[in-house]
């Protein structure tokens, strides 16, 4: 599985990349603020919300510490998505929420 920290992801964002960004954790969670270009489906949604991933894309996927988003990387690796596991989550994340 691939993995990065969440200061990794936010300078990929700096430098302009296009980065698709998931955020796992639940409604409670993100109401004290999320990456701002990220899609907020909750850990337990992902199997029903699946076939809005696209298998081309690559997915960066984060919770509050890495351990949620690691099951989902696995899951959605399975199932042949391509992802990418913030190691640290939103705990490591110093950047601007929203």
């Amino acid at each position: 599985m691939k993995e990065m920290t969440a200061a990794q992801l936010k300078q990929m964002m700096q430098t302009g990349e296009r980065v698709h960004i998931i955020d796992v954790r639940e409604d409670e969670e993100v109401a004290f603020g999320m990456i701002p270009s990220a899609t907020h489906i909750k850990m337990g949604d992902i199997p029903e919300r699946m076939s809005e991933l696209d298998k081309q894309k690559t997915y960066v996927i984060i919770c509050r510490s890495g351990v949620r988003s690691e099951h989902v990387c696995r899951y959605l690796e399975a199932h042949g998505y391509d992802v990418c596991n913030v190691i640290d989550g939103m705990l490591g994340w110093d950047g601007e929420l929203v």
